[in-house]
């Protein structure tokens, strides 16, 4: 496993989308990929994000840049909870 977002990601969009879905042209492929990505983005609510959707979740934030921490991990770089 590389990414376990990634992977997790990829994996929705193939059983949510792609899987139950018939595409008729590349045009058609974009316009229903699009929907979806819509869908995901605004209108779902994600557990990881406190139940908001990611749109939700930015607007929460302000706008302000974030990244996610790994389970496990530690975002100090020497692991004692300090920057030092």
């Amino acid at each position: 496993m590389q990414n376990g977002y990634i992977e997790s990601f990829n994996g929705r969009v193939r059983d949510e989308c792609l899987n139950g879905e018939i595409f008729f042209s590349l045009i058609d492929v974009r316009e229903k990929l699009e929907r979806w990505q819509r869908d995901y983005n605004q209108k779902r609510p994600h557990t990881a994000l406190g139940d908001r959707t990611p749109e939700e979740f930015v607007r929460a934030l302000g706008g302000r840049p974030f990244a996610l921490i790994p389970v496990g991990t530690s975002p100090f770089r020497n692991g004692s909870g300090s920057c030092g």
